[in-house]
């Protein structure tokens, strides 16, 4: 697969799924402002547009990483995916132990 290919997959997932997200809002939008902590970035987010993978609850940023890895085939499965993503979810509890300290000492 040669770089314009990959790029024409990526330009198609983004758009596949930034409209999964724009359907979810339109069936329900609610889910705008419904949460939960994404199992790959370890982000809190929407619930629009996110998509569960076995035991895995991905938001929308990470359906895109997802379905793109597989298209071109740098995942095959969302194992694969969330060991990937390892470094990015300890970040993301780093950086919320730390907000959660400067609250405290606030």
């Amino acid at each position: 697969m040669d770089k314009n290919e990959k790029l024409k997959i990526i330009e198609d997932m983004q758009q596949v799924v930034e409209q999964m997200r724009l359907d979810d809002l339109e069936e329900d939008p609610s889910l705008e402002n419904e949460n939960f902590e994404c199992s790959c970035c370890g982000k809190t987010k929407s619930l629009a547009g996110s998509i569960q993978y076995g035991k895995y609850r991905l938001c929308n940023d990470c359906v895109l990483l997802a379905e793109t890895g597989f298209a071109i085939g740098k995942f095959k499965n969302a194992d694969e995916l969330i060991k990937a993503m390892e470094d990015t979810r300890l970040q993301e509890m780093c950086d919320f132990i730390k907000q959660e300290e400067k609250k405290e000492s606030n």
